[in-house]
């Protein structure tokens, strides 16, 4: 029996598919079988919902010491575009966004300057502003640059983020968990281990994070497999990933894309990649159509391929869209339930866990 036979038998059976099963999926490029079977896991999961939050994103700055081929976001302080929010600042975008609020999503860039206290400073002003919401909060990524700069361990920084109030951690910065990759795309960010070592920590403490991957750019369809194996081992040991997001790489504005001569990749592709990502990863719960990333229509297209989830309302978003994203930076509460039921699924408001809210 070949390798895609036998990857549509466990399909059929709920069995485990493998590295070389993964592979024959994505070559045989059967769309439509994909969806379905994808579309069957997710349902198994969380029947007919779909979850939204309502949430709002803080980019606290773009001034980057990792200058990232990848990145149009970052730049360097001198630069008119740069920008850094003081405390002041935070709180004025914080109070705005009292109203029904669930959730603040907080990333960073690898300032040159600012110390660790600026970053637990922040957090507990949001936290004292809006003691009930949830805070998720840095990536991995910054997460070492806090240790490094801090002189502290991987633990203890997690831990004093959590005393001052982030209760779940950002999914980012894994983009391909390659260390060749990772050489030409993010050479000075955290390596592949160290992203998951973060990860694997966190999950230790009882913090909760997302995954994610970046696809589209130098990777192979190899690396991309291997990438989601090195999760799903680290889920089953520790349980600590809630959902999962992919991310397609916008290539326009950024020096890899220029390097490589690189076009974002198509619907296809996305729809593909989720659907296939459903299937292999089993031991993730729920599964992100960031609309942000896709666009409305495709995100809209991904809840029948997988996807459970699209995120939030986000208020106003700035990493993706430096690099090209076209969608809105924000949207409301109304959109998302519309587009939602319009695929004939049951839209349900959520906090940072999972848990429905009750308005």
């Amino acid at each position: 029996m070949n390798n895609l036979n036998r990857a549509k038998e466990k399909i059929s059976s709920g069995e485990r598919l493998n590295f070389d099963e993964i592979l024959a999926l994505y070559e045989d490029n059967d769309l439509l079988y994909l969806a379905e079977s994808a579309r069957r896991v997710k349902e198994s999961k969380s029947g007919r919902k779909i979850f939204y939050t309502v949430n709002r994103h803080i980019n606290l700055t773009n001034v980057c010491k990792a200058n990232c081929p990848l990145c149009a976001f970052q730049c360097g302080s001198g630069d008119n575009r740069a920008f850094t929010l003081e405390l002041n600042d935070v709180e004025k975008v914080v109070r705005e966004q009292v109203s029904g609020i669930r959730e603040i999503h907080i990333v960073s860039s690898l300032h040159p300057d600012k110390n660790f206290n600026y970053y637990l400073d922040t957090v507990k002003l949001v936290k004292k502003i809006l003691p009930h919401v949830g805070i998720n909060a840095f990536t991995p990524v910054e997460i070492v640059n806090f240790a490094q700069i801090g002189g502290k361990s991987f633990s203890e920084v997690l831990s004093e983020l959590i005393g001052a109030g982030v209760t779940s951690l950002a999914g980012g910065g894994a983009e391909i968990l390659s260390d060749r990759v990772r050489e030409i795309i993010c050479p000075k960010k955290c390596t592949a281990a160290e992203w998951l070592e973060v990860m694997k920590t966190a999950h230790k403490l009882g913090l909760k994070t997302n995954a994610s991957m970046m696809y589209g750019h130098i990777e192979t369809i190899e690396e991309r497999i291997e990438h989601l194996i090195k999760l799903r081992e680290l889920q089953d040991e520790t349980g600590g990933f809630m959902a999962m997001m992919l991310f397609p790489f916008h290539p326009e504005n950024t020096e890899l894309g220029k390097k490589f001569n690189l076009r974002r990749v198509g619907a296809w592709e996305d729809l593909k990649m989720l659907a296939l990502s459903r299937l292999a990863l089993d031991n993730f719960e729920h599964f992100k159509a960031f609309w942000v990333m896709l666009t409305l229509p495709i995100a809209q297209l991904a809840l029948n391929f997988g996807a459970d989830d699209l995120d939030g309302t986000i208020g106003e978003e700035k990493i993706i869209h430096a690099a090209g994203a076209e969608s809105s930076t924000g949207i409301t509460r109304e959109t998302l339930e519309k587009i939602i039921s319009e695929c004939g699924y049951q839209p349900v408001e959520r906090d940072s866990f999972y848990q429905c809210v009750m308005r």
